[in-house]
């Protein structure tokens, strides 16, 4: 699966950075979240129950940054296992770009499925991404600059990719993903 997308946050760059990376904030921001821990300044582990169709799994998701270039972009590579509902694994590119006071948050993600989650339609899939990461990027803006406005981007599957979930960490993301990471690794896999 791959997955793109851009939302505008309305937080100076450097305060959307730190939240990215702050366990708490992730916590409220991604849906279905139980559990972040941080094993080391690039390295997390979450736990995310998500349902995808009829399947509902709590997921562990194991998050490594790299690239780091603080406060403008980073990937996040990650894997989500849930079981008998199956694996999620992949990565996500996310930057940032100042815009005046907001910051445009940025990210592609590329994640592969395994066990029962792979054999859901691909368009049941691609919604529960789309809304979970919808979900996730509505939350992260409203605790980190207030109220989403309404025509935040929406995140778009890129024509002919492959479709799966988004697991994240944002996935992971991330985000998440992990904010993107998390959500998006444990969401979109």
């Amino acid at each position: 699966m791959e997955m793109s997308g851009e939302y505008r946050i309305e937080a100076p760059i450097e305060r959307v950075w730190e939240a990215l990376n702050d366990p708490e904030i992730l916590k409220q921001a991604i849906p279905g979240c139980d559990e972040i821990v941080r094993l080391s300044d690039t390295e997390l582990t979450a736990k995310v129950t998500a349902r995808v169709g009829p399947v509902k799994a709590s997921f562990t998701g194991h998050v490594t940054l790299s690239d780091l270039d603080p406060p403008n972009s980073y990937r996040i590579s990650g894997e989500g296992k849930g079981g008998a509902a199956g694996f999620a694994k992949g990565g996500a590119n996310v930057s940032l770009v100042a815009d005046g006071d907001a910051t445009i948050l940025k990210y592609e993600v590329d994640a592969t499925v395994g066990g029962k989650l792979a054999q859901i339609g691909s368009r049941l899939i691609d919604g529960t991404a789309k809304k979970m990461a919808g979900e996730f990027f509505s939350n992260f803006a409203e605790v980190v600059g207030g109220p989403a406005p309404e025509e935040a981007a929406v995140p778009a599957i890129a024509p002919g990719a492959v479709s799966g979930p988004v697991i994240g960490a944002g996935t992971w993301i991330g985000a998440s993903i992990i904010a993107a990471a998390v959500v998006i690794a444990l969401i979109a896999g």
